[in-house]
């Protein structure tokens, strides 16, 4: 695992640039509601989408959501564009998308301005993760 400082960057193209790795090498840590107010960590590659129909099917409920950021500062105690299983407040379950088995990551460090780099796999074994296909490709770009 390895911490780097960087510039802020206004988006996730922005950042990837800033640490010279490519949009599909950043992974987005996405806190997701579950309809019982409890909440999972979804891993999904820099270059695509949550797919809440794939998602929901992993996880066997009918609904999901993304959380306004007050609910998920609340539920990790990280703020959206920092959020990281490493360090949450709360233990949640980490469900990560096969595209980034085996491949070394960057990812939200918990504070605006850091990246952290570490290994997919041994971040996977570590939390447990459900590994699944959860995303898809990118619209509208």
């Amino acid at each position: 695992m390895e911490l780097r400082e960087r510039p802020a960057a206004k988006s996730l193209e922005e950042a990837a640039a800033l640490i010279g790795i490519a949009p599909a090498s950043i992974v987005k840590t996405l806190v997701v509601k579950r309809a019982d107010d409890t909440y999972l960590f979804a891993l999904i590659p820099g270059d695509r989408a949550i797919s809440w129909p794939k998602l929901r099917a992993v996880v066997g409920v009918n609904k999901l959501q993304l959380p306004d950021p007050q609910r998920a500062l609340e539920a990790t105690g990280y703020e959206r564009g920092t959020i990281v299983p490493i360090g949450s407040t709360t233990d949640w379950p980490v469900f990560a998308d096969e595209a980034i088995v085996g491949e070394r990551i960057a990812m939200g460090a918990g504070a605006h301005g850091y990246s952290l780099f570490v290994d997919a796999d041994e971040l996977i074994a570590s939390y447990r993760a459900t590994v699944a296909d959860i995303s898809q490709p990118l619209t509208g770009d």
